[in-house]
């Protein structure tokens, strides 16, 4: 009998290869969760993480579609309802089931399930995503699948990639940008790293020089440190932190509102910008003071309007202003901030 893996070895691999997949395209038997952590008593447990059998990526940031792979003796679209699960969780718009010998296609943006003697090829895939997405300049393409930076380390050394929900808020982020989106809301759990997705969105903004005069601001000093003396620290001799004078030289700058703004009848450093001087303004828990219309700290994103707008956030005030809110997982459009 013909077993999972055997219909991987014998059938799966060969008929992506087949339609022009490379090995650097394939992730196989990939794990993108660590399981969920079980209290049994005084302790734990971990549950078994979700692993695709194959992931499919475009390039080596960005994926678009999942395979679920059953045993020969099974039907085709026996593991279409896990591909589909899974699809969805890692922000996917194509998911295949397949014995090896028959294919099931599930394709979000149509809504349809179809049946296929072959895999798409990587091309196909990627026209059928740009069309929906409204992809048609290619500086956007190119813009939109630059690579991550990938010179920070983990503790251990290795290097520290984007887990699969930080690369969705990332090339989410990136696209809404490019779609000219001014105003774009990531709402992302504490503790999830909301600092390195700002960052990887900055590096591949500023690299393509989309967005060169980027202002990072939070309303702690700690926040602020930690973001320019850590996540993005491959910036260089670019970061710059205003205090008590408006430096112009630089291209990153960090800044805490209460630094900058307004107080006791004087004006705030801020105003000694000009309004456009910045391109991109990244917020730092958001929900807090510059959230709220009456706020004077709200004055500081008010003035530098010109410029595309990030808030990053856990737990999202909401008003009446329309953002693009982007969450791990899914993107909803929004009358809400």
């Amino acid at each position: 009998m013909i077993t999972e893996a055997d219909t991987c070895r014998k059938y799966v691999l060969p008929k992506l290869y087949d339609a022009d997949w490379a090995d650097d395209q394939i992730s196989e038997q990939r794990y993108f969760t660590d399981g969920r952590i079980v209290p049994v008593g005084e302790g734990h447990i971990r549950k078994p993480g979700k692993r695709a059998d194959y992931l499919l990526r475009y390039r080596p940031d960005f994926p678009l579609a999942v395979i679920e792979a059953k045993a020969a003796y099974k039907k085709p679209g026996d593991g279409m309802q896990q591909a589909i699960e899974y699809a969805e969780i890692l922000g996917l718009k194509f998911a295949y089931a397949t014995n090896g010998k028959g294919i099931e296609e599930y394709d979000f943006i149509t809504g349809r399930q179809t049946s296929l003697a072959t895999f798409p090829s990587p091309n196909e895939l990627w026209q059928r995503l740009r069309s929906d997405q409204g992809l048609a300049d290619d500086a956007d393409v190119n813009d939109l699948l630059f690579p991550f930076n990938r010179e920070l380390r983990n503790p251990d050394g290795t290097v520290k990639r984007p887990r699969y929900y930080q690369e969705i808020a990332i090339n989410r982020a990136m696209q809404a940008v490019i779609q000219g989106k001014p105003r774009i809301l990531i709402t992302m759990a504490t503790g999830t790293g909301k600092t390195f997705v700002a960052m990887q969105i900055a590096w591949k903004l500023w690299k393509t020089r989309r967005k060169r005069k980027i202002l990072y601001l939070a309303d702690r000093n700690i926040l602020v440190d930690q973001a320019k003396d850590r996540d993005f620290s491959p910036f260089g001799d670019a970061l710059h932190k205003i205090q008590r004078r408006p430096i112009k030289s630089r291209e990153v700058y960090f800044a805490i509102y209460q630094a900058i703004a307004d107080r006791e009848g004087q004006p705030g450093l801020y105003r000694r910008y000009p309004q456009d001087f910045f391109d991109l303004v990244i917020v730092d828990e958001c929900h807090r003071g510059s959230a709220r219309d009456e706020s004077n700290w709200r004055q500081i994103l008010e003035y530098f309007h010109p410029a595309t707008q990030i808030g990053m956030t856990a737990t999202p005030l909401h008003n009446d202003e329309v953002v693009e809110e982007i969450r791990p997982g899914r993107m909803v459009r929004t009358g809400k901030r």
